[in-house]
């Protein structure tokens, strides 16, 4: 995964990273990976041109088959909207990174 948001960070896309679904188009992705017989997924965003924000990292329970729980794409969902306001006042600082 590590490796996966260190190319998202130079421009370029792993091949594990997938538009999540619900959330228009590609600029929120998820990777998922699997260790030790558990599911792994993070999700970040690439909505910036000088950022890329984590939004959610977690453990995949499996309640409703590989369908991503409504918990947290609501998580999801909220941390994007902070994301979008934290980099409007990087920008306005001048800081964005």
């Amino acid at each position: 995964m590590g490796y996966a948001l260190y190319q998202a960070q130079i421009g370029l896309k792993h091949d594990s990273a997938k538009p999540l679904k619900g959330f228009g188009g590609a600029g929120v992705l998820e990777i998922v990976t699997n260790h030790v017989g558990d599911t792994l997924r993070a999700v970040y965003t690439v909505k910036f041109a000088t950022a890329i924000y984590v939004l959610h990292a977690f453990q995949k329970k499996s309640k409703s088959g590989i369908k991503t729980p409504t918990e947290d794409l609501d998580l999801i969902q909220r941390r994007l909207k902070a994301a979008e306001a934290d980099y409007k006042i990087q920008l306005e600082k001048g800081k964005a990174s």
